[in-house]
């Protein structure tokens, strides 16, 4: 196991004071979502989140919202001390530097993670208004705020979409996959969220499925931003804890997902383009 509860006086400020001051906007929310479950996106969360931390260390924060069985910390191979029930109770709620002391660190690049609950009865506890305010904290801490969320659009993920400045959509290279996202931006679009501003990627895609980036599309209505292909080296890496752009093994996903961790590290994303209904949208 690589990792450690972070001591209260081990965090690097996230942000340089001379470019965040009070007022000023703070960092974005990434927000990976997809309609079903099984197409990566606990895969592609931790990569990017990796990706962006790699490039600047202890800029970079983890969510998992997949509040009953998500799997960051084995996606990361993570020990966690602390878990998101108790990132949203007590003194941690009402300052951010105690806060800082519940997130565990990915030593190994710098990450920070708030990690699922321990036990999914504990799930109960965890509501969308937690969410919020616990997501609002960590951005005004963190350049980046990456969120891994359960499949579909539950309390906790629409939560987290209130207080998204960028959101990933992804679906699987097939049918079913495809569909299911098409529905989902169909719910988008009656909420007001995110007009215009989406970053739509398909997972596993494999010539031999029959169905070409171009019929993705034209189902979705909408472009498609990121190809990511189906690759023999994403299970091995789940099954060590050690995301591929940790380990770097040389793959076509790997070039892929740095060019999903460039578009945040590259482009100037202000947060005042926030798109969620907290932001202006549909309330």
């Amino acid at each position: 196991m690589n990792t450690v509860a972070m001591p209260s006086n081990a965090v690097t400020p996230a942000v340089d004071p001379r470019q965040h001051r009070p007022g000023q906007p703070s960092g974005r929310v990434i927000t990976v979502l997809s309609p079903k479950g099984g197409v990566g996106k606990t895969t592609v969360a931790t990569n990017l989140a990796v990706g962006l931390a790699l490039t600047e260390p202890h800029s970079t924060v983890l969510v998992d919202l997949d509040v009953q069985f998500g799997d960051v910390a084995s996606a990361l191979d993570l020990t966690p001390q602390h878990f998101l029930t108790d990132v949203v109770r007590g003194a941690a709620t009402g300052d951010a530097m105690v806060l800082k002391t519940y997130l565990t660190l990915h030593a190994a690049t710098g990450l920070y993670t708030v990690c699922g609950v321990d036990n999914p009865a504990d799930a109960d506890g965890v509501t969308g208004d937690d969410v919020g305010r616990l997501l609002a904290t960590l951005a005004t801490e963190f350049r980046n705020v990456v969120v891994d969320t359960a499949p579909g659009l539950s309390e906790h993920t629409l939560a987290a979409l209130d207080r998204t400045t960028d959101p990933v959509l992804l679906a699987s290279m097939d049918v079913p996959g495809v569909r299911g996202l098409r529905k989902e931006l169909d719910v988008l679009d009656a909420l007001g969220m995110f007009p215009g501003e989406r970053f739509v990627a398909v997972n596993f895609a494999d010539k031999r499925t029959g169905i070409s980036v171009a019929d993705v599309a034209a189902t979705l209505g909408t472009g498609v931003d990121l190809v990511l292909p189906r690759s023999r080296a994403v299970p091995a890496s789940v099954n060590l804890g050690v995301p591929v752009l940790q380990s770097g093994v040389r793959d076509p996903i790997t070039k892929a997902l740095r060019s999903l961790v460039a578009r945040f590290t590259t482009e100037d994303r202000a947060p005042e383009r926030r798109r969620g209904r907290h932001f202006g949208g549909a309330r």
